[in-house]
Parts: C-alpha cells; structure tokens; sequence
C-alpha cells in the first residue's frame, strides 16, 4: 500500500534469522492478480529471495490434485509467508479446498514467519470485518490462528471504526484494529509489539467491557526518523 515507504517491509525482513530470507508471496485473495505479482517482486528483488504460491495458475498447484507434500513442501522451504489483500472469503475457501490451511498453520508452528495486508490480516485471526461480500459485514471464518476479531484500513476506509464497534457490540469477539501504515507483532499468540509506517499512524484493542464498547489505542514504535530529527 505504501510503494515509496519500505518501512513496514523492511521491519518483515528483519524478523527473519536467515539473510537473504526467502519470502513467498500468496495472492489469492486477488485471484493472482499479475500487476499484484509484479508489485510484490519489485519491492523485494534484491532484498530477498522473492518466489509466489498461486493456485489459479500454479505449477505448485497443477490443475490435477496437488499431492499435500509437495505444497508443504514448497512452503517449509520458506522463511516469511507475505499474503495479499483482496477477498478474504474468497481466499479462505479456496485455501482450504487445497489444503493451505493446514500445511500455513503447521510453518507457523514451525516458526515461518505470517504476515499480510487488509485480507492477509483478517485470515490469521478467527474472525474479521470485511468487505468479501459488498458492504461491510463480520466473518466468523479465520482461520484461528489469533483468537480474535481483526479490522483493517481502520483510519482509511470510512465507515470502519463505527461498523467494527457495532459488530462488537452485537457479539463479535473481542479484537485488534490498525489503521494503514500500522502493523501488530505477534509471538506466537501474543500480542509483542506495534510497529507503524507512518508516524499518525495507530493499532488498537477494542473491546466490550460492561455492556460498552472500549477502544483503546496501542503502545507503538515508528520504525522511521521523526519528523525534524537530526543526524547523529
């Protein structure tokens, strides 16, 4: 979302123990949208091994059924899973019906790195706003990996903040919102840091405690220089 701000991609790359870190790009929200692809190469050619898993036209997922070891193949040999944005139903059905699921949630354990932007958010999590379906609308469709609600594009689509706090209010589950430029580090499944872009940018809990929706905004760390900072 940020082509002249490699921030937040840079922070990714870090977390990885091995250098070059082998990063693999997954799509599908976007139906492996080819301009996607060639975005996702520019920004980490050069800064990583980049490779892509693609299902709609994929030679790790031939039009025959995929043997699931060579998918969980292919995946163990890399370090950080970079997932798109897009249709987050979309991509949750169609992983599933492959077996990604199973084989992303057995790297994670493995210590494979996760991470994604607005539907590559929302899949971690066990449930999530989108907008799969038109307007915007919970779905209690993750796949768990974070026991929790997420809401992305917080502060840059309107409408979301009132929406996530109605869902919440009505029985979502509790959860995590950030606004673009934002990132929430997880450990495991712990919450360990918040890590932003873009110096306004913010993450937040947002929770319903005694019958009230409570949004309370994350300790953060700008991964940049303040603005008017001097050099050292």
């Amino acid at each position: 979302m940020e082509p002249d701000n490699p921030l937040l991609d840079d922070f990714i790359l870090s977390l990885a123990p091995r250098k070059p870190a082998r990063i693999c790009f997954v799509p599908t929200a976007s139906a492996d949208s080819a301009p996607y692809l060639v975005k996702f190469y520019r920004a980490f050619s050069g800064r990583a091994i980049p490779t892509d898993l693609t299902i709609f036209n994929s030679p790790v997922l031939p039009r025959q059924p995929a043997r699931t070891s060579e998918i969980a193949s292919f995946v163990a040999e890399q370090d950080i899973i970079y997932v798109g944005g897009g249709n987050t139903a979309n991509l949750l059905s169609i992983w599933r019906a492959h077996g990604l699921d199973r084989i992303l949630r057995d790297a994670w354990r493995k210590g494979t790195i996760l991470c994604g932007i607005s539907a590559g958010m929302i899949c971690w999590f066990r449930d999530g706003l989108t907008d799969s379906y038109g307007g915007l609308a919970p779905l209690g469709d993750g796949l768990g990996f974070i026991d929790a609600s997420a809401c992305p594009h917080y502060d840059g689509e309107k409408g979301r903040p009132a929406a996530y706090r109605k869902a919440i209010k009505e029985g979502f589950p509790d959860g995590y919102a950030a606004d673009d430029g934002a990132a929430l580090h997880f450990r495991g499944t712990e919450l360990f840091d918040v890590v932003t872009s873009k110096e306004g940018a913010s993450a937040y809990r947002v929770e319903l405690v005694d019958g009230r929706v409570r949004e309370t905004r994350l300790k953060k760390r700008y991964l940049g220089k303040p603005i008017g900072a001097g050099s050292a």
